[in-house]
């Protein structure tokens, strides 16, 4: 995918992470509604019930150069005001697939798109 559309999923992630779904309420549900309801959680808290997975993004086909424009968008993007709690509370890397093959996943190959001049594990929770 083209640096345009991989940093717009960085807020397409954002929205499921505050994602609350709304139940249907049927008539009948209606009449007998608690005066305080339960608050709504987040959608993915289903699956994840601690904190929403760190987000990788493996950077692969476009070369070295490609990889750079890639990640210089997420880092673009990163900047937007609306995605600061996200990435407060979600760990965002991006590595290169040539990397990956060559080093392996659990070296210090990962970029935080915050601070993409970095090189951090894939383990990394805070910002250098």
């Amino acid at each position: 995918m083209g640096p345009e559309r991989l940093a717009t999923e960085l807020g397409s992630y954002a929205r499921l992470h505050s994602y609350a779904p709304v139940p249907a309420v049927r008539q009948r549900q209606r009449q007998r509604q608690q005066p305080f309801p339960e608050p709504m959680q987040e959608g993915w808290r289903q699956r994840y019930p601690f904190s929403l997975p760190r987000l990788l993004f493996v950077l692969d086909g476009t070369g070295p150069t490609g990889v750079e424009t890639r990640i210089h968008a997420l880092r673009a993007a990163a900047r937007d005001v609306a995605l600061a709690a996200f990435l407060r509370e979600v760990p965002v890397l991006a590595a290169p697939m040539t990397d990956l093959l060559q080093h392996g996943p659990a070296e210090p190959i990962w970029r935080p798109v915050t601070h993409p001049d970095h090189q951090v594990d894939w383990m990394h929770t805070r910002n250098p």
